[in-house]
């Protein structure tokens, strides 16, 4: 009885110390939260910074390019940094582009100078737009020059919309042409004793090959060597024009490339200035005086310049208030059901969007800027019934595609009162799919086995137990039903007949480009001609844009910021325990499991393009 009492006891001193634990975690949780709104309060209430009578605009982005800014949760973010993924902090294409706008017009501001080594690879649609307000800055009278260590392929490609491209004596450029690669897991799921069930139509639609496969398909090497080569072709002929060069230069024979680095004894920076890539080799401290002739001195050993995050916050929107607004709802990431944060669409979130839009009486027409390479057939088709339900309330709604729109980015598309495309944006991949892993084999192994009853064929189903075959043809006849009402949407809006719709469809990727010709967009344009578009829709002389979005709170702004570095500290402690050999296999493999796992048509049903997302473009 004693020896009870004392277990008894201690499970209690176990219970209360617990209890203790979760009381002080709670109260110290509610005191960062109070401490990060104070902290958001006296940052609003900052000056705003002081800017130079004269100085250059240094476009100094630091991170990636994106569409909208996404809310980064603080455990996955420490989860990205044990994967040796560092916290970046993303830019806003928008913000570049008005910045850059801003300062064509600024007479304070009188050159531009690109340092771009923070900026990783982007997407060439993106790219182009932002080189668009380059080449107005340049057309404004105002020198740009380009500065770096060593240039990556997208930082070169604005790079070379410089009058004068300096490159370090011990630099280089490093064009490596677009590829689209992916890991494939068939032999893999066998020898665990996965077996991989899939449903799907569409000739092209290799979403599932990395689950089916050990390599790529001969369908989707066709299409995706089609599409990769439009895009390298584009980018070579935009840097070989604004270099004045033969575009063939970009592109060398390996052998040949060999005899020129063996010409100037592998000196990369000497060849990179012999094939006109680059104007100059110079030092920073040459760099910096030469600034300090053109732009003048800071008084401190540098020349007048302005950061652009320092520019950044005085900048205001080129439109004027209006009664009449143009609406903008950016749909970036993938589709998916439900309500959603930033980073990704949700099904309801951005219908919620799009219906503000349609309530709000100053609200004339609405831009929706599509960035996705797909994924929900179910929370795609919520979407699009919202922008039916514009078109009926007599607002034009306009899709502006960005880097990607294909698959479901293309299903909530497809009924817009007007597509506009770029030449180099990927779209098309109209087909569908469903997939479901089961692991009964590996359980039986094991020794473990799933038996019981129920009162129809589909109570047991699960990842325990196998897919009877005419379980699995009741999913593919589903399949083949939502490919068949995603073709008839097309021809339908796009005024195609089925066959016609179909022919183009299967699941194979388009250029923007040849979508045009396909009849599956109206035109190419960018996002200021989806602007002029609207308007011109809508009939109005005036108006100003409204951005319809999810902002952060204060305290997720907060909690996001404070995260940064300790999981970055962390990161790097559980990066370092795994070879540095395996960690971008590593990468890749969590990045492919967690796109699964984002994955919840409530009817397995979905349309999304894997090759997409993959290559980075």
């Amino acid at each position: 009885m004693k020896v009870l009492l004392k277990g008894i006891a201690k499970v209690l001193r176990g219970c209360w110390k617990l209890l203790s634990f979760a009381r002080q975690l709670f109260f110290n949780l509610i005191f960062l939260a109070l401490v990060g709104v104070i902290i958001f309060i006296f940052q609003q209430g900052s000056d705003e910074p002081v800017l130079p009578e004269k100085a250059a605009l240094v476009l100094d982005l630091d991170g990636p390019i994106v569409e909208k800014r996404s809310y980064v949760n603080p455990f996955d973010q420490v989860v990205d940094s044990a994967l040796g993924q560092v916290p970046v902090q993303e830019n806003v294409l928008f913000d570049v582009v008005d910045t850059v706008r801003a300062a064509t017009k600024d007479e304070n501001i009188t050159g531009l100078i690109l340092n771009l080594k923070g900026m990783p690879e982007t997407n060439l649609t993106k790219l182009r737009y932002i080189a668009k307000a380059i080449e107005e800055f340049k057309q404004a009278g105002k020198p740009v020059y380009a500065v770096g260590d060593h240039y990556r392929q997208s930082q070169y490609y604005l790079a070379s919309y410089a009058d004068k491209v300096f490159l370090s004596p011990d630099g280089g450029v490093l064009l490596t042409g677009y590829g689209s690669y992916s890991l494939y897991y068939k032999s893999l799921l066998e020898k665990l004793d996965v077996t991989t069930h899939v449903f799907r139509v569409g000739t092209y639609k290799s979403f599932v090959e990395p689950y089916t496969r050990d390599n790529m398909s001969d369908a989707a090497r066709e299409a995706n060597t089609a599409w990769l080569n439009q895009m390298w072709q584009a980018y070579t002929q935009d840097v070989a024009r604004n270099r004045q060069i033969d575009a063939s230069v970009l592109t060398p024979d390996v052998p040949d490339l060999v005899e020129a680095l063996k010409g100037v004894q592998g000196d990369f920076a000497r060849l990179s200035q012999k094939m006109g890539l680059v104007d100059e080799l110079v030092s920073r401290t040459q760099l910096r005086q030469q600034f300090i002739k053109e732009f003048g001195s800071d008084g401190d050993h540098g020349f007048n310049q302005i950061s652009y995050y320092d520019y950044l916050p005085t900048v205001t929107s080129p439109f004027g208030p209006s009664k009449n607004g143009i609406a903008v709802v950016v749909a970036s990431g993938a589709i998916v059901d439900g309500q959603q944060g930033q980073g990704s669409i949700g099904g309801d979130t951005t219908a919620a969007q799009l219906r503000e839009a349609r309530l709000d009486d100053h609200i004339k027409a609405v831009i929706l800027r599509v960035d996705s390479p797909g994924g929900s057939a179910f929370a795609s088709e919520v979407i699009r019934n919202e922008v039916d339900a514009l078109k009926l309330a007599g607002k034009p709604v306009v899709v502006s595609m960005s880097s990607l729109a294909a698959s479901g980015g293309y299903w909530i598309s497809s009924s817009a009162s007007e597509i506009i495309a770029q030449p180099t944006t990927i779209t098309g991949s109209i087909g569908i799919f469903g997939i479901l892993a089961t692991f009964e084999k590996g359980l039986e192994n094991m020794g473990v086995y799933s038996d019981g009853v129920g009162t129809t064929p589909f109570a047991g189903i699960g990842i325990t137990r196998g897919l009877p075959d005419d379980v699995a043809q009741v999913f593919q006849l589903g399949i083949e039903n939502g490919y068949q009402r995603f073709i008839s949407l097309v021809s339908e809006n796009r005024h195609l007949s089925l066959e016609e719709t179909d022919k183009i469809a299967q699941g194979r990727v388009w250029t923007g480009q040849d979508a045009l010709k396909l009849g599956l967009v109206d035109r190419l344009g960018d996002f200021d001609d989806a602007i002029v578009s609207a308007a011109k829709l809508a009939k109005l002389d005036d108006y100003d844009l409204r951005w319809i979005d999810i902002p952060l709170s204060p305290l997720e702004q907060f909690m996001q910021e404070m995260t940064s570095e300790a999981s970055a500290a962390i990161g790097q402690v559980v990066a370092s325990q795994v070879p540095s050999v395996f960690q971008p296999a590593l990468k890749q493999i969590t990045t492919d499991i967690s796109g699964l796992n984002q994955l919840n048509d409530p009817k397995g049903q979905y349309a999304f393009c894997l090759n997409c997302s993959s290559t980075g473009l």
